[in-house]
């Protein structure tokens, strides 16, 4: 496998610690296909001008931070701009002490682009705006035909919601680039970032008389995903994980006031009032589908979110509103554990000796403690498969099949006597 070693680390590191790497995830992906071409068809939508909603869901392990990151990489190739964030029990969607705007400030920090994507690509967006601006001006030198050309870009948002001040932030950035005013930039760019608290201090900096807050924060991503176009981006992805700390939150008011808040959203994605926009949001089947406290507890959401009365496991509507991830079949396991023994083989200097019998019976052993081919999970697998392939390594007196067949190798304990409940491969 032609892999740089310093993709092979970050992918092996990342994997043994349980976390999904930010590079390289093109070596090792596997199966999904189906999903991923149901989020892409979304992606072309929003280029169009469209705006797309889906949640997906999944047990812990089994992959939904994985097609994440596969699909950010995708979409920052195609010229997006994505922005990502994890609740927690400070940032939450709505919250009356700054929760909702926590999430904001962690999203628009995590700001990506194609040539930023590790975040913080505010500043590359707004200077890339402004060097479009000047490219279509009239007069490239003169500080009016610049800012009229500005103006214009700013027009359509007007009408929106909040668009009038949004857009007399732009404004002032636009002219402390002409002006080389870095604390005029710096002020727009803090207060695009959510980090004014009162309007009093905004007025001052800025001559705008609002500020971001918990209750608003939505509005200014969709008109953040209309000023990209502008900005010569397709447009705006927005990717929000761990919805399970929405599940968490003890008091039920405050979670109805979080699931209104994703029903707000919803349908202004689905009615056609946002533009240029996608929204990505991931979770596990308890913290969406538990009617006490999950998602479909608030029944509006339930209503338009539950499955229909022909999908099920191995037969999913992939333009549904919620993508539930199914296991991985054996021999896509198969083939995972084969990709990482490639990559942990470049990354350390040998000859991979681990043959295909090898990693079929891994697999089945895997399969065995777990006990059941709904339960297993990648995060699983790969974990205990990249512990095998490190003893091997530091030990090359070891001969993998019969380490493996022994049973000394603590995941293979328990194993059945029985194999016929252990599902066959097929390569």
């Amino acid at each position: 496998m032609m892999i740089p070693k310093r993709v092979a680390s970050a992918v092996i590191n990342s994997l043994k610690g349980g976390v999904v790497p930010r590079t390289g995830l093109s070596y090792i992906t596997v199966g999904r296909s189906n999903e991923i071409d149901a989020i892409l068809h979304d992606v072309d939508i929003v280029a169009d001008g469209g705006a797309a909603f889906r949640f997906i869901e999944g047990r812990y392990g089994s992959g939904k931070s994985f097609l994440l990151q596969a699909v950010r990489n995708y979409v920052l190739d195609r010229g997006f701009v994505v922005i990502d964030a994890d609740l927690s029990p400070e940032r939450r969607l709505h919250g009356r002490n700054g929760q909702g705007l926590a999430t904001y400030r962690e999203l628009m920090a995590n700001m990506s682009t194609r040539t930023m994507p590790e975040g913080s690509a505010l500043g590359l967006v707004l200077d890339r705006w402004m060097a479009s601006i000047v490219e279509r001006a009239s007069d490239r030198n003169d500080t009016v035909s610049v800012m009229k050309t500005a103006s214009s870009d700013i027009a359509p948002l007007e009408p929106m919601v909040h668009g009038f001040d949004m857009g007399g932030v732009l404004m002032a950035y636009a002219r402390g680039y002409c002006a080389e005013d870095d604390t005029l930039r710096q002020n727009a760019m803090r207060w695009l970032r959510g980090e004014f608290r009162t309007r009093t201090e905004a007025k001052a900096a800025l001559g705008v008389n609002a500020v971001i807050t918990d209750d608003d924060w939505y509005d200014y991503v969709k008109l953040l995903a209309m000023f990209l176009r502008s900005a010569g981006y397709k447009g705006l992805i927005v990717m929000i994980d761990e919805l399970v700390n929405i599940y968490k939150i003890p008091n039920r008011i405050s979670r109805e006031s979080n699931y209104e808040k994703i029903l707000s959203m919803y349908n202004d994605v689905l009615q056609g009032r946002a533009r240029h926009l996608g929204v990505m949001m991931c979770g596990t089947p308890e913290c969406v589908e538990n009617p006490q406290r999950g998602v479909f507890s608030y029944e509006a959401l339930r209503s338009r979110l539950e499955d229909g009365r022909f999908s099920c496991e191995g037969r999913r509507d992939m333009l549904a509103p919620i993508i539930k991830l199914d296991p991985l079949t054996a021999a896509e396991m198969t083939v995972l554990t084969e990709k990482l023994a490639d990559i942990h083989a470049v990354l350390f200097g040998y000859e991979r000796t681990m043959t295909e019998e090898d990693l079929i019976s891994f697999v089945k052993l895997e399969y065995a403690r777990i006990g059941s081919e709904s339960y297993i999970t990648p995060r699983e697998v790969v974990r205990d498969f990249i512990e095998l392939l490190d003893i091997v390594h530091q030990h090359p007196g070891v001969d993998v099949s019969q380490l493996l067949k022994s049973g000394d190798f603590e995941f293979s304990k328990g194993a059945p006597e029985d194999d016929s409940d252990i599902p066959d491969f097929v390569l």
